[in-house]
């Protein structure tokens, strides 16, 4: 993502990734929904059931949070100590019949690394607004289902909201990422193990419909592959925090999960890349080549740690005025970040610690008050309730 603007952006991708295990509940006891998707180490909680009418029962959780963030060498507009409301949230939806639907609404603060720090009320503003995922599901058999509406991207391994990862704040490959997107989805289980989604939508909510994203999942057991791609059949000069440059290119990610007796292992790697075009400000077009590895387990009595190592690079240079998708034309980051997490029934508390190191960066596209430092450390906490 082109660091003087650089729109934050995730990966929202309910077919691709399986959550953490938990501790086996009695066959009566409620459990949580599959929706949202919950990478872990957090879980969520049983819904809260409401009789409404001629809709049957709804099915009601949400979620309270508040960080903290410190940084070293803040880049302008930044100070070192910030604040927010991460999350103040709650999503109701319908679960039974042929036809379902979701909806997630309230306040949200979307941090990713190596990106400035954006308060919660311009997030809400600049991104997605105050609803930033609704749509209705049809089922029309068994193993089909069809989504319309404001819907999670198929693109990526971590979530678009804090609550659903790994880590508190998303990674530099999510930065290159769409999170939100708004079209049509179909859903389709093929036999025993493989899943296919396919989607017709804005790509980086773009208001222009001509993205088309799809993945392939295959799950047995503990393991899973996951095939995900995505391009914009035409392009566009529209551009602002929700919809970078990269709307008008493709992206390929490859992803392997394996979970099992409290592990998530999931290795990723992706590509992602912006053809020529002067006519909507890409005199050469560029590409980023970037993988990663995301872990975490749960340990005894609530507690759980959670890791990740990521590196991304990007092609191009200064001379021939390439499409700058990271920190300057030609420039590399690479990222370390681990979290520990306590969760106590619907109570959490949990913190980041992160480095990034940028290499071969344009002066003035990197960190500090001049945009000429390469690294940047972060220590982040978050305290809140899951219901």
């Amino acid at each position: 993502m082109a660091q003087d603007a650089p729109p934050p952006k995730p990966a929202d991708a309910p077919q691709t990734t399986t959550p953490a295990a938990t501790p086996a509940a009695p066959a009566d006891a409620p459990t949580a929904l599959p929706t949202p998707s919950i990478t872990g180490p957090l879980a969520g909680s049983p819904p809260i059931i409401l009789e409404a009418g001629p809709l049957g029962k709804l099915s009601l959780n949400g979620i309270v949070s508040g960080m903290g963030l410190f940084q070293s060498n803040s880049v302008p507009g930044n100070t070192g100590p910030n604040g927010a409301l991460s999350n103040g949230q709650v999503w109701i939806q319908k679960t039974t019949g042929w036809w379902q639907f979701y909806v997630q609404a309230g306040a949200y603060q979307i941090s990713s690394l190596g990106t400035p720090f954006i308060s919660t009320e311009k997030t809400i503003t600049d991104l997605y607004g105050p609803v930033p995922v609704a749509f209705v599901k049809l089922l029309p058999t068994k193993t089909t289902s069809i989504q319309f509406g404001l819907l999670p991207t198929l693109m990526g391994a971590e979530y678009t909201f804090s609550f659903q990862n790994m880590n508190i704040e998303r990674g530099l490959l999510w930065n290159q990422e769409n999170a939100i997107t708004r079209g049509v989805q179909i859903n389709q289980g093929i036999g025993k193990y493989l899943t296919a989604s396919f989607s017709w939508n804005d790509n980086y909510y773009s208001n222009r419909y001509s993205g088309l994203s799809g993945s392939l999942t295959y799950t047995k057991g503990a393991h899973s592959l996951a095939f995900i791609g995505m391009g914009y059949l035409g392009q566009t000069n529209w551009s602002n925090l929700a919809t970078p440059v990269q709307n008008n290119g493709t992206m390929y990610v490859a992803m392997y999960t394996y979970t099992k007796n409290g592990w998530v292992i999931q290795p990723y790697v992706q590509y992602n890349g912006v053809p020529t075009n002067p006519t909507i400000g890409v005199p050469q077009g560029s590409q980023a080549w970037g993988g990663a590895i995301l872990a975490s387990k749960t340990l005894k009595k609530g507690w759980s740690m959670a890791g990740r190592f990521e590196y991304i690079s990007s092609s191009g240079s200064i001379p021939s005025n390439s499409f700058n998708m990271l920190y300057g034309s030609g420039s590399a980051a690479w990222s370390l970040t681990a979290t520990p997490t306590y969760q106590y029934q619907k109570f959490f508390t949990r913190g980041d610690i992160s480095f990034v190191q940028a290499t071969s960066f344009t002066p003035g596209s990197a960190f500090g008050s001049l945009g000429t430092l390469g690294t940047q450390t972060r220590g982040v906490v978050e305290i809140g309730f899951l219901f």
